[in-house]
């Protein structure tokens, strides 16, 4: 290949997949990815993480490895120097890398040198009121029903402002910046993890008010007893105490989300749009995917959890717009792919071979319609075994502290009950297997069930379908229980 084709890794963080116009969700204003896969683009509506949860999902889409090839099951597990990392591969094969946004991929101890030449500090700083995190007058009192919510609200920009200035606005316009100005004889890879839609729930106008709430999807459930469910989603469901909700509170926190993603989309529409002055669009490989989803309501709960393995958590957008030289047939593709393929269709992109043995599949002749299968089952794990206490992510403030806003999750993992039971999803186009060590596992049938709030592991008439799911497991784990490094070593 004489010229490598520039790349754009636009990744916001827990996107749900099923909130985009082109899915078929009428709530969902989406209209640029919605336009790119009408014309040039293909989108996933089966594209799953490997973890829902940040890190260990980066880790994995980062190397084309499952968590559980090097332990990268938690928040605080990440790339190790000698580890494989698609952004220091781009970087020794000529790409000028450019990284702006939140790591939660390398030691932050070990700095960023080795995988990127910039990673961008915004000269502007946002007001700290941005950041919702630190700056959380919006939670209600502790004993109330908001404080462990997540929910914000609409947000006020500052009377001085365009927009609603915080990180995300930040590198998005960092990126214009960059791509406006980027070197003329480099290729260049743009990394940009954006913290939207990640929680807390707040957006400004005009997204605010775009969501018509009347078309907002049901929502799914609590169940009315939890048998058969994780004890770690009826532990957080106590926690949260979100159970005096009304459908028309639950309606404004889910209408903040949608809004969070449209305002994603739109900063992603400002980005092709600068790519397209700057003359190199045609030349652009662009990837949007999110690294996990999210509950938003669903069975009662807000944000996610570690090791469980809803579609609402495990399901992400996926949209690829390939280089003009590269064939594809826009639509929506109900291939089952997982984001461990992303890194391997950079390398088919690129006619470049891995130096390291990983499980991701070149999505290319999926963009060229050749098929649409692509893979019969996907799989998602977390979780930890009793005993390892270093993967309580005790580095957490909120493990102890009632008052952090995680601690209804993560407070309950430094126990060594089953709620933070080490759990592996298998997942078919109809039916999802949950093999669980430390309580019940989980059999849903997805036809009749997409909630998954069945569970049919001891139904006689699933007899079959679970022992197939069984082997299945059993057949991923025997192809992916380790890597061998390419380079032997001297014997004699």
């Amino acid at each position: 290949m004489e010229k490598k084709p520039h790349i754009v890794i636009f990744n916001p963080d827990q996107w749900r997949g099923d909130v985009l116009g082109h899915v078929g969700n009428a709530a969902a204003i989406t209209p640029v990815l919605d336009r790119l896969v009408e014309t040039e683009a293909i989108s996933f509506r089966s594209a799953f993480c490997q973890n829902p949860v940040c890190t260990p999902s980066r880790c994995s889409f980062m190397s084309g490895w499952y968590p559980h090839v090097r332990g990268h099951r938690t928040m605080f597990h990440m790339m190790q120097p000698d580890e494989p990392v698609l952004l220091r591969t781009l970087k020794e094969q000529g790409y000028s890398v450019w990284w702006g946004g939140k790591n939660d991929l390398v030691p932050a101890e070990n700095g960023y040198d080795a995988y990127c030449d910039i990673k961008y500090k915004p000269e502007k700083q946002p007001r700290p009121e941005t950041n919702l995190h630190g700056y959380d007058q919006w939670r209600g009192e502790p004993e109330g029903d908001n404080y462990y919510s997540f929910y914000a609200g609409k947000l006020e920009k500052d009377p001085t402002e365009e927009a609603y200035y915080d990180n995300d606005w930040a590198n998005v316009l960092g990126a214009i910046d960059f791509i406006k100005n980027a070197p003329e004889d480099q290729p260049i890879c743009l990394y940009l993890p954006l913290l939207y839609p990640h929680p807390p729930y707040g957006v400004e106008e005009p997204w605010f008010s775009k969501i018509d709430r009347e078309k907002l999807p049901p929502r799914i459930p609590a169940p009315d007893n939890w048998d058969g469910k994780p004890s770690l989603l009826k532990g957080i469901y106590d926690r949260q105490n979100l159970q005096t909700w009304t459908e028309e509170r639950w309606d404004e926190l889910r209408a903040t989300y949608y809004g969070m993603c449209s305002r994603v989309d739109h900063q992603f529409g400002l980005l092709l749009h600068a790519l397209k002055e700057a003359g190199i669009y045609d030349d652009t490989a662009v990837f949007f995917f999110s690294d996990h989803g999210d509950f938003t309501g669903d069975y009662g709960i807000v944000e996610k959890t570690q090791n469980t393995f809803e579609d609402t958590l495990t399901r992400v957008p996926f949209v690829i717009k390939p280089p003009k030289h590269i064939p594809v047939i826009p639509r929506v593709s109900d291939a089952l792919v997982e984001l461990i393929d992303f890194p391997a269709t950079v390398e088919a992109l690129l006619d470049l071979k891995p130096e390291h043995t990983h499980f991701g599949r070149s999505l290319l002749p999926l963009l060229a319609g050749d098929t649409d299968e692509h893979r019969d089952a996907v799989f998602c794990e977390g979780g930890r075994i009793h005993g390892e206490i270093h993967c309580m992510e005790k580095d957490s403030v909120a493990q102890t502290t009632p008052s952090g806003l995680y601690w209804p999750r993560v407070g309950l993992q430094q126990s060594e009950e089953a709620e933070h039971t080490k759990a592996v999803m298998c997942r078919t186009k109809t039916h999802k297997y949950v093999r669980r060590l430390y309580e019940s596992d989980e059999l849903y049938d997805l036809q009749s069930d997409p909630g998954e709030t069945v569970n049919r592991i001891n139904d006689p008439a699933f007899a079959g379908i679970l022992a197939e799911l069984k082997d299945r497991l059993l057949t991923f784990y025997q192809e992916t229980a380790d890597v061998v490094p390419h380079k032997t070593n001297h014997r004699f």
